[in-house]
């Protein structure tokens, strides 16, 4: 299993040396403007301008975005729906299936390009995840280096 590294700072300004990949969950609805998502469009227009140009969002789908020298943010289509349209009752509506399909995608990126994982705990937030479900399977997918940002 792979060890991830956990650490306080901005996943927007990942640390360390090499190229650095930057996951995050999007959902398949074309919902851009909560969460994560709104620091990245702070700091880069890329990443929503490609998500917001998409006309269809597959489940498992990853788009990687170059932002700037050696920095790509990989927009991960793992989120069915997003959850103010659900109704009461219903499961939150993060897919662990596509996020594990992406995430197996982001790691041959990272492997092919000598890269790393820097991330915030995506997915369990508006996507409603379990964080221990999500760190295993990142911890099963992934054999580059990965560190997870804490903002506090």
């Amino acid at each position: 299993m792979n060890k991830i590294n956990y650490v306080k700072g901005d996943a927007t300004s990942p640390q360390g040396e090499g190229l650095k990949i930057i996951p995050h969950i999007c959902n398949n609805v074309g919902g851009w403007g909560a969460g994560f998502v709104l620091a990245l469009s702070r700091k880069w227009s890329e990443p929503e301008k490609i998500y917001r140009a998409k006309k269809l969002y597959n489940l498992g789908d990853v788009d990687f975005v170059y932002v700037e020298e050696g920095i790509f943010v990989a927009n991960m289509i793992a989120q069915n729906d997003v959850i103010s349209n659900l109704r009461t009752g219903q499961k939150a509506p993060i897919r662990y299936y596509a996020l594990t399909e992406a995430l197996y995608k982001v790691n041959e990126f990272a492997e092919e390009n000598n890269g790393s994982i820097h991330a915030p705990m995506f997915g369990s937030g508006l996507a409603g995840g379990d964080w221990n479900k999500i760190e295993d399977i990142l911890r099963r997918i992934t054999t580059v280096p990965v560190t997870i940002y804490k903002l506090t």
